[in-house]
C-alpha cells in the first residue's frame, strides 16, 4: 500500500511541476470525484482509520514499517525525537515531537512564524466589506464563514474601512502633520497626530502533508480569547481537493483560535480532512473531535469556549506547541499587521511584507512575513 502510495505521490508531484514550467495555474474545476465524495461516510471512515493507526506495532517491525511511511511520504527520520522502537504505533509515530533545536524560532519581534511545516498554498490581504479568501483561482469563500460569525475580525474590518474613510473626508487645509488616522487594534477614536500606524488584515494558507511534522505553534505571543468548534464534514484537503470541492475549508471539521497580539487580531483555524478527524489542543486537552452522532447539518454551527479570565485569555509563546493533528491537513493563519508606519519627519512609511510565496515549503518558526522597526 506504501509502494502506490509512493508511485502515485511522485506522478503527481512530477504532473505538478510540469505545469508549473509551462506556466498553468491550477483553477477550480468539479469533477465527479468531488461529488461522489459527499455520498462516503468520511467520519466514521476517519474513526476507523484512526483506531488503526493506534494498534500497537510490534518492536522487531517498527524500523522497517516507519522507513516505509518515510519512503512514502517524505519524512526526515533524522529528526524524531526517539529511537524509531519507541513508537508503538503508527499513530504515535505519526504526531511525533521533535529534538531539541530541529526547529529554531525566529527571535525577531517583527515578525510572524509559520505555525507548521507544510506549503504555502494562499496569501494576500484581506480588504473590504465581506472579505474572501481566495480557495484556488476562480474560487472564493467568507473570511467569516470560516473562523465564524462572531468572530472579532469583522470589528477589525469595519474599523479599517472607517479608518480609510475617514482619511479621504479629512480637509485639504488640515495641516499634514495633524491628520490622524484610525487604529485597527483600538476600538475608540484617538486624536491622531500620525503615532499610529495604519493597519491591514492578512492571511496564509498551510497544507501540511502526510509526511510533515503534525504539531501546531503559536506564530506570535498572543493571548487566546476564544475556542470555536465547527463539526463539519471530512473531505481530503489535498491539492487535487482544493481545486475540486467548493466551500472546502468552510464545510470541514475545525478548531478556531482567536486573540490579540500586539499589533491587533490574530486567528488560528486548524482544519480537519479525510483520516484526521481527531484535532487535539494542548491549552483544552479535554476537546474532542470527530465525535460520534456530532456532524452538524449546518456547516456554521459550533461550540464556542471563552478562556478565562475573560479579556485576557491565555497567554502563549511564540513557538510553543498550542496544537496537532493525527493526519495532513490545512492551517489557515488570519492577522492584522502594520500596513504603514510614521517617520520622525512626520512622512509615512511602507510596512509590512511577506517573506514566502505561494508555492514555498517552509517550517516551524520560520518568517512568514515581517516588518521593519525604523
Amino acid at each position: 500500500m506504501l509502494g502506490v502510495l509512493h508511485a502515485k505521490r511522485m506522478y503527481d508531484d512530477k504532473q505538478l511541476v510540469e505545469r508549473k514550467e509551462r506556466g498553468i495555474e491550477p483553477e477550480f474545476s468539479p469533477d465527479l470525484k468531488a461529488s461522489f465524495l459527499r455520498l462516503l461516510p468520511l467520519r466514521s471512515m476517519s474513526r476507523v482509520w484512526g483506531s488503526l493507526m493506534e494498534v500497537e506495532v510490534p518492536v522487531f517491525m517498527r524500523p522497517a514499517v516507519y522507513k516505509a511511511w518515510a519512503r512514502a511520504f517524505h519524512s526526515n527520520l533524522q529528526e524524531p525525537a526517539l529511537p524509531l522502537e519507541e513508537y508503538p504505533s503508527l499513530q504515535a509515530f505519526f504526531i511525533r515531537s521533535l529534538k531539541e533545536g530541529s526547529r529554531p524560532i525566529d527571535p525577531d519581534p517583527n515578525c510572524l512564524v509559520s505555525p507548521v511545516d507544510g506549503k504555502v498554498l494562499r496569501l494576500g490581504q484581506l480588504r473590504g466589506p465581506g472579505t474572501m479568501i481566495e480557495q484556488v483561482k476562480g474560487f472564493s469563500y467568507p473570511v467569516s464563514s470560516l473562523l465564524g460569525a462572531t468572530s472579532s475580525l469583522h470589528d477589525a474590518t469595519e474599523e479599517d474601512i472607517s479608518g480609510e474613510q475617514t482619511e479621504q473626508n479629512v480637509p485639504e487645509s488640515s495641516n499634514a502633520k495633524s491628520w490622524w488616522r484610525v487604529s485597527v487594534a483600538s476600538p475608540k477614536l484617538r486624536d491622531r497626530t500620525l503615532l499610529s500606524p495604519k493597519r491591514g488584515i492578512f492571511y496564509c494558507v498551510l497544507y501540511l502533508h502526510p509526511g510533515d511534522y503534525h504539531r501546531v505553534h503559536s506564530p506570535v505571543d498572543w493571548s487566546i480569547f476564544k475556542r470555536r468548534h465547527f463539526s463539519g464534514n471530512l473531505f481530503p484537503t489535498n491539492e487535487r481537493a482544493v481545486r475540486t470541492i467548493r466551500n472546502l475549508y468552510v464545510e470541514n471539521e475545525r478548531v478556531v483560535l482567536e486573540g490579540q497580539w500586539k499589533e491587533g487580531f490574530v486567528a488560528i483555524a486548524a482544519v480537519g480532512a479525510t483520516n484526521v478527524g481527531s484535532i487535539k489542543l494542548l491549552i483544552e486537552p479535554e476537546l474532542r473531535t470527530n465525535n460520534p452522532g456530532s456532524m452538524a447539518l449546518h456547516s456554521q454551527s459550533y461550540d464556542e469556549r471563552v478562556y478565562e479570565p475573560e479579556g485576557t485569555g491565555m497567554m502563549v509563546k511564540k513557538g510553543q506547541e498550542i496544537a496537532g493533528f493525527k493526519m495532513g491537513s490545512t492551517v489557515v493563519v488570519v492577522f492584522e499587521a502594520p500596513l504603514s508606519k510614521a517617520r520622525g519627519d512626520g512622512t509615512v512609511s511602507s510596512d509590512f511584507g511577506f517573506c514566502v510565496k505561494a508555492g514555498d515549503r517552509i517550517r516551524v518558526g520560520e518568517a512568514i512575513g515581517r516588518w521593519s522597526q525604523s
